[in-house]
């Protein structure tokens, strides 16, 4: 008996230790970037996230146009990519009772499997002379990188979702759309939504595919036919090349940045999951 206790003493240290080294991980990630971006942040501020200039040579550096640069890139991975996954999922799990669909779902698993580099010579040679190097053609290379994602995720919740729920609703006269909007969708709505925030994520911290054809230019445009860039392509491009104190400081306030609207999208994601959840138990 003695023996048994201490066992589980020892396990629950251990179990408790690994637990603990995550959240010291991220931490110590944190503290790292903010030690290291001092400099930058004593010299510029808070005025740095709003600044648009950026010219090394004169030791003046703005970080609005890599922000832009980010957030608008990924969004529009999401519009493309969010309804051509969903839609695919859909299909691969309530529409589709062939054997094709098992190919189809291989085939898009695939897609996870290339490297970006790949994709990033793909973009070069195809989407290059369609749209340019430009933010719309990081966009539409983004969106295929993280359909993936989507797809399978939202797949797997849409197949979870009891089949007593179908039933139900064909048994008071639904219609297969119907049944997928009414019995099917809400359900899985924490999940799809996690599946679209998974694939944020990875649009945004998307780095050498996106270096490749974002067109690499430090300007804010509204035109999506134009160059851009963002934080982690300029991180890619130029950290190595960061020979002053201040500039390589800049470099890592940049990955700093990148680190914050990562954890903020996350954490407005959770938010939303732990909303929708609770809306779906009272009802």
């Amino acid at each position: 008996m003695l023996k048994s206790l201490k066992g589980d003493a020892v396990f629950q240290s251990a179990a408790m230790l690994l637990a603990f080294s995550i959240p010291l991980l991220f931490f110590g990630i944190f503290a790292m970037l903010v030690v290291k971006s001092g400099l930058s942040l004593r010299t510029f501020g808070l005025g740095f996230l709003f600044r648009s200039v950026w010219d090394p040579v004169h030791s003046q550096y703005g970080a609005l146009p890599f922000i832009y640069g980010t957030i608008v890139s990924s969004l529009l991975a999401l519009i493309l990519a969010v309804p051509l996954g969903l839609g695919c999922a859909i299909y691969l799990s309530e529409v589709s009772h062939s054997k094709f669909k098992e190919y189809i779902a291989t085939m898009v698993d695939l897609l996870a499997a290339i490297p970006s580099v790949v994709y990033g010579l793909w973009g070069i040679f195809v989407l290059g002379p369609i749209f340019g190097l430009s933010m719309l053609s990081a966009g539409v290379l983004l969106a295929i990188m993280i359909l993936p994602t989507i797809t399978s995720i939202s797949r797997e919740v849409l197949q979870a979702v009891p089949g007593s729920l179908r039933e139900s609703a064909r048994a008071l006269g639904a219609t297969q759309w119907e049944t997928v909007k009414l019995a099917v969708l809400p359900p899985a709505a924490s999940g799809i939504i996690g599946s679209v925030i998974l694939g944020l994520g990875r649009a945004i911290g998307e780095t050498m595919a996106v270096t490749m054809v974002i067109g690499n230019r430090p300007e804010i445009s509204a035109n999506l036919l134009a160059p851009a860039y963002s934080l982690s392509a300029v991180i890619a491009n130029e950290f190595a090349e960061a020979v002053s104190d201040l500039n390589f400081s800049v470099m890592v306030e940049i990955g700093l940045i990148l680190l914050f609207i990562t954890v903020l999208v996350n954490g407005l994601a959770r938010l939303l999951v732990w909303k929708i959840a609770s809306q779906s138990r009272i009802q």
